[in-house]
């Protein structure tokens, strides 16, 4: 007798799967059909938090849904992210992620529970800012030469957000091209990060500059440069650190949206068309630029992952070079 069992059940696969590739094909094709959820993995009022907020309304208007910002804050955001790493790969859950848990976490945390090349996929940057070097106004360096010269003669401390991050991997990038005496003081946070760079407890900070535009503008810190290849917009007189004379102290941080590995490609696409859109919606560049805030897309979002790739290696040899670790 024949044994008709075993070909009958590859019958029955090949009918489950050809049911099942039209209802994935439609799924994709009605995109999105429920609010999707932008995870931020740092708390409210900070630099992404404010990104996605400016973004989401129009996000949704340009998507077709409604776009909900989603705080899940702790470890630099990598609980956040890797939240959404692991989430179902369907363009609902997606993240605003920064140069931080995505450059430079995978280089100064011992255990990441992600890689940000495997178990997401990138969909394009939509804005940069750069960092701000500022000092507490009885600092007598004015500019970034005297501030070298400064950090020559004795120790130099800065504040920043906490240990490796963004402000603190730009700190040691000062601190090797300068071959100062530059010390990194950690903070839990900007917020007192700023307090005692105020209050002269620290002889300067180095954050992003939408944190510290305020109290530049009121004289409570003094500005010495900004850690990119041109000036801000909102601080035209303050010149950049390569016009200081410290070209390699290139610093800006980075907004860019992520999903989780194996979302599919008409998603991924959607969701690139409708963040260029808003991004480039006069309105939403307005109230960037307010911040200091530049709008920045990539050209595709194979673009963006070649471009991830190259600040994961720039980042990885700052951090190997400076011994920065997070924990």
């Amino acid at each position: 007798m024949l044994n008709l069992s075993k070909p009958l059940a590859i019958v029955a696969g090949v009918v489950a799967v050809a049911a099942i590739l039209p209802a994935a094909a439609a799924a994709q094709d009605d995109y999105p059909s429920r609010p999707i959820h932008l995870v931020v993995g740092f708390p409210p009022g900070g630099s992404n938090d404010i990104v996605a907020r400016i973004l989401a309304p129009k996000f949704s208007e340009f998507i077709g849904a409604s776009v909900v910002v989603e705080n899940r804050p702790g470890a630099n955001a990598i609980i956040g992210t890797d939240y959404v790493a692991r989430s179902a790969p369907d363009g609902y859950t997606i993240t605003l992620g920064s140069a931080s848990p995505l450059a430079i976490s995978p280089h100064t945390y011992s255990n990441m529970p992600f890689d940000p090349l495997k178990d997401l996929i990138g969909i394009t940057t939509v804005a940069q800012t750069p960092e701000l070097i500022a000092v507490n106004p009885k600092v007598p360096a004015k500019t970034l030469p005297e501030l070298v010269a400064l950090s020559k003669t004795r120790d130099v401390t800065f504040s920043s957000s906490g240990n490796g991050g963004l402000p603190h991997l730009a700190i040691e990038s000062l601190k090797i091209a300068s071959k100062g005496r530059i010390v990194h003081v950690p903070y839990k946070g900007a917020g007192p990060a700023i307090t005692d760079a105020v209050g002269g407890h620290v002889d300067g900070i180095i954050v992003d500059l939408p944190a510290l535009y305020t109290m530049v503008n009121e004289g409570k810190l003094r500005a010495i440069a900004v850690t990119n290849t041109h000036r801000a917009d909102v601080m035209k007189d303050v010149p950049t650190s390569a016009e200081g004379g410290l070209p390699t102290v290139l610093a800006f941080n980075w907004f860019a949206v992520m999903a989780p590995a194996k979302t599919p490609k008409p998603v991924i696409d959607k969701l690139y068309k409708a963040l260029v859109q808003t991004v480039q919606a006069p309105d939403v560049k307005a109230s960037l630029a307010k911040l200091g805030i530049e709008p920045f897309t990539q050209t595709s979002p194979a673009a963006f992952g070649e471009f991830i790739k190259a600040e994961l290696v720039r980042w990885g040899e700052v951090a190997r070079a400076s011994g920065a670790k997070a924990d």
